[in-house]
């Protein structure tokens, strides 16, 4: 019996890759999860927002048309992750402080995503 394929139509899905992610200061000697933890990161993964548009980091924000390396997320020391453009967008305005506007920490970048 001889299969011959006519015709693929490939499907693909992109996402940052946020795995290298800052280590958790709060229990250094206990580098492995659980399987209820890890359950709970798989949720979150999938409700990843951007804290000022409020749109999803695989999309991009308001102010682009295409998401990827055009519109990178920005992640700040206080471990909170926003659009490079809404973060500087929020950053030059005046009543922000160049503060986080999660914490309201003063923002310093801990890494670019690209």
């Amino acid at each position: 019996m001889k299969i011959k394929i006519k015709k693929v139509n490939a499907v693909a899905h992109w996402r940052w890759n946020l795995s290298n992610e800052k280590p958790n200061q709060s229990n250094p000697s206990n580098p492995t999860k659980d399987s209820s933890q890890e359950e709970a990161d798989e949720e979150e993964e999938d409700e990843e927002l951007c804290g000022i548009c409020r749109s999803a980091f695989e999309g991009c924000c308001p102010d682009c048309k295409i998401p990827g390396d055009d519109c990178p997320l920005i992640w700040g020391e206080c471990s909170h992750i926003f659009h490079m453009h809404c973060l500087l967008k929020w950053i030059s305005e005046e009543s922000s402080k160049q503060a986080c506007p999660m914490d309201r920490r003063p923002w310093g970048m801990y890494r670019l995503f690209f």
